[in-house]
């Protein structure tokens, strides 16, 4: 089998030879990727990735897309598992020998598995429809009359099931049936991934579509299971398994790490200031931003602080800087439009280190000012620990400033 390893917007160095198969079906998995004819060459094609970081497989071809040569595998998972379920890694970033990022992220899974599990399957209410000999909590009449015409038994009813077969515990055994499904190099890898087959043999396999991953809330009973469920969602948003005649043919796992970068600053801000989902929303939720005064345009700021209907603060989130043909800065005139639609003096745009070099820019005539930050994820967790809290802090002057006469009056 042909291994191929690439890093995210980096060309391959060398033409890569593709069927017209392989190449489909490298278009079909990886949508991101760039494939481009070799000039001068048949059957030969120039790989660029873009945003999407991890692993690619086809029946014969195994290709790898590892993140920036400065960012480590283990923190692209401590930035994703963050974003997902504000999990912290206060020990600091596990290590482990692998070459890839789903290779990565088996242990990591498996271990916070492990602990979910330790004290015991979590069970939980689920509402059932069944057709029963006995009447069973509420009967379906509209069922009972269109079904059976009325005639008993058996009974169309509805009834709470206490059971194992529970959303986070359907999520979790999926995520760890997504994982068998690639090519994993580690003889323990695959071991560990069917540890856990006896433990779930009561519970439901749901094939969940990439972009309708539930959503699970969490309380005192459920919370020791925040991590795996985490995970799990991560695994089941970035994988895509290909099926022809009844085999795997060809499967992906992919994290997009534009996504990533932008949820990790959201969650970890957030969490910083002590703010709700509601009070400092992805995408301005339930509080829509628009630019015209007819409403045509609508703005999807990454970061905002919402005192009710009013915006306190507003800013971006760029892992990689946006480029245009022939426009010049436009993620500063992103920023720019936030501030003119929310009426607000500053605004804040963080980037990935190396996008973006720290500054304060003063927009003339308009009165407004465009901070930028960056930070570095080549350091230590301690390190990026600490500049999101000084982005935490940047943020609440931003909006304490808002308050000020001076700021109304602009």
């Amino acid at each position: 089998m042909r291994q191929l390893e690439l890093h995210e917007y980096e060309e391959h160095s060398e033409p890569v030879e593709l069927t017209v198969d392989q190449r489909d079906r490298l278009a079909v998995l990886a949508r991101s990727l760039q494939i481009r004819p070799a000039p001068g060459l048949e059957s030969a094609y120039l790989l660029r990735p873009a945003s999407d970081v991890g692993a690619i497989q086809l029946d014969d071809l195994s290709l790898v897309i590892l993140p920036k040569r400065s960012v480590a595998l283990t923190r692209v998972l401590y930035l994703a598992s963050y974003a997902m379920g504000k999990i912290h890694w206060l020990e600091g970033e596990p290590e482990f020998d692998a070459d890839s990022l789903v290779e990565a992220i088996v242990p990591v899974f498996v271990e916070a598995v492990s602990r979910a599990f330790a004290r015991g399957l979590l069970q939980g209410y689920r509402v059932e429809e069944d057709a029963l000999l006995t009447v069973r909590g509420r009967i379906r009449f509209d069922d009972q009359l269109r079904k059976r015409f009325g005639r008993f038994p058996p009974v169309e009813v509805r009834f709470d099931d206490y059971t194992e077969d529970i959303e986070e515990n359907r999520m979790i055994r999926a995520a760890l049936a997504r994982l068998r499904a690639m090519r994993l190099r580690a003889e323990r890898s695959r071991r560990s991934l069917s540890s856990f087959d006896g433990v779930l043999e009561r519970v439901s396999l749901v094939d969940y579509h990439p972009t309708l991953v539930p959503t699970v809330h969490f309380t005192r009973l459920n919370e020791h299971y925040r991590p795996a469920v985490a995970l799990a969602k991560l695994i089941l948003r970035s994988t895509a398994i290909e099926v022809a005649h009844g085999r795997i043919t060809g499967s992906a796992f992919l994290v997009d790490m534009n996504t990533v970068f932008e949820e990790f600053v959201r969650t970890a801000v957030r969490e910083r200031l002590g703010l709700s989902e509601r009070e400092f929303p992805a995408a301005a939720a339930n509080h829509p931003v628009y630019l015209d005064d007819r409403q045509l345009v609508r703005l999807l700021p990454d970061l905002s602080w919402w005192d009710g209907a009013t915006c306190r603060f507003v800013g971006d989130v760029k892992y990689k800087r946006t480029t245009i043909e022939g426009v010049l800065h436009p993620d500063l005139y992103q920023l720019l439009a936030y501030l003119v639609a929310t009426n607000l003096p500053a605004g804040l745009l963080v980037y990935a280190a190396g996008e973006g070099e720290p500054a304060a820019h003063q927009v003339v005539s308009v009165g407004r000012t465009l901070e930028v930050v960056s930070l570095d994820l080549s350091g230590s967790l301690a390190e990026l620990e600490a500049q999101i809290g000084e982005v935490a802090v940047r943020v609440r002057q931003l909006a304490a400033a808002t308050r000020s006469p001076r700021a109304k009056a602009a």
